[in-house]
């Protein structure tokens, strides 16, 4: 005879498992307290209030969440906070230099680059990913390097023409 297992303990007092990390979020250090199944995007929007960064599909497909970690781009909702415990995060937040807007920033300004804006964090965030890597030499590298971030509004030919601008340190009409 099986004796049957008592029920979880789903009482309001009983907290999920969390652990504490240490992220510097657009150059200030934070120290949270993380479920080990919260993702980074879910932490910077509703731990540190960081709104700018969007939820767009929440499966990593439309490019929406995208920050920079450590120099490099990532897809906010496929990274668990956990997983980044000592990285340096910068959000559309903390883009901005002590000079005024990033040169990325004002160029999609200058081309038109977004018509709603949901994409435009998440595509400015790649883009500054993009060119830190060094690896688009072409107008045809910079699209496909972009591909994974999505613009349903259409401004695609602003997005490339403003990236290509900061790029080459022209102007690209």
């Amino acid at each position: 005879m099986q004796i049957p297992s008592a029920p979880p303990d789903t009482s309001p007092e009983r907290t999920p498992a969390t652990r504490d990390i240490m992220i510097t979020v657009n150059g200030k250090d934070e120290v949270i307290s993380v479920a080990p199944w919260s993702t980074l995007l879910d932490t910077l929007r509703e731990q540190l209030d960081l709104t700018g960064t969007k939820k767009g599909c929440d499966h990593g497909q439309c490019g929406a969440c995208t920050v920079i970690c450590d120099g490099k781009r990532v897809l906010s909702c496929l990274t668990l906070a956990v997983m980044r415990n000592g990285s340096a995060i910068t959000t559309i937040e903390g883009v901005e230099g002590p000079d005024g807007l990033h040169p990325l920033q004002q160029a999609f300004i200058d081309h038109d680059a977004f018509q709603c804006g949901y994409c435009t964090p998440g595509q400015i965030c790649s883009a500054i990913g993009l060119l830190a890597e060094g690896r688009a030499k072409t107008r045809e590298d910079v699209k496909e390097l972009m591909s994974g971030n999505l613009c349903r509004c259409g401004a695609n030919i602003g997005i490339i023409d403003a990236i290509m601008e900061v790029k080459d340190g022209g102007t690209h009409e």
